[in-house]
């Protein structure tokens, strides 16, 4: 059984395009000047702080998009690309500031983004099949949406932390907050 495509190649590189885009302006909004009890604040053991979560980004425009999907196109479904460090952020973000990383992830998604622009505009395969170390057979179709997805998933869970920090002041208003019913 095969996948329908629900969108032409051309609408859904726009649409991947235009949230890629927009998600280094997102997450400084979000940031920028936040307190740090806020930037640093986490849902416990093993995850993200918004903090964190910008680290995280930075790591994958450095190690797991463009990269695969280079890879994709030039080794397609003959060898899997590398396994992606989810938490090799830690270490990068170290005693460097919230500004300084801003920086960063802004110039690196710049960046990400012309070269996305000339696959797309290049015409590349977006069916072209690549191997991911733990998932198997993927497509770039599906590596470039989970990308957007993946910026719009962290969008989320920046807001989430954050609103989890204010769970206990919100008193009976809680039962209209979906944000605060999240499992963690």
């Amino acid at each position: 059984m095969t996948e329908e495509i629900l969108v032409s190649d051309e609408q859904l590189a726009e649409e991947i395009l235009t949230l890629l885009s927009r998600t280094p302006g997102t997450v400084r909004v979000l940031l920028e000047d936040l307190p740090p009890g806020l930037l640093h604040a986490d849902e416990g053991e093993g995850t993200f702080s918004p903090f964190s979560v910008l680290g995280h980004l930075i790591q994958g425009e450095i190690d797991d998009w463009i990269p695969r999907a280079r890879w994709i196109l030039e080794h397609g479904r003959e060898r899997a690309f590398p396994p992606f460090d989810r938490f090799a952020h830690v270490e990068r973000t170290r005693g460097r500031t919230l500004d300084e990383l801003l920086t960063e992830f802004e110039t690196l998604r710049e960046t990400g983004l012309a070269v996305l622009r000339e696959v797309v505009e290049g015409e590349a395969d977006l069916d072209a099949g690549g191997l991911h170390p733990e998932l198997g057979e993927v497509t770039l179709r599906q590596l470039l949406t989970t990308w957007a997805v993946h910026d719009l998933n962290h969008i989320a869970q920046i807001a989430r932390v954050v609103a989890h920090r204010f769970e206990d002041e919100v008193g009976p208003w809680k039962a209209y907050l979906p944000i605060l019913h999240h499992d963690r």
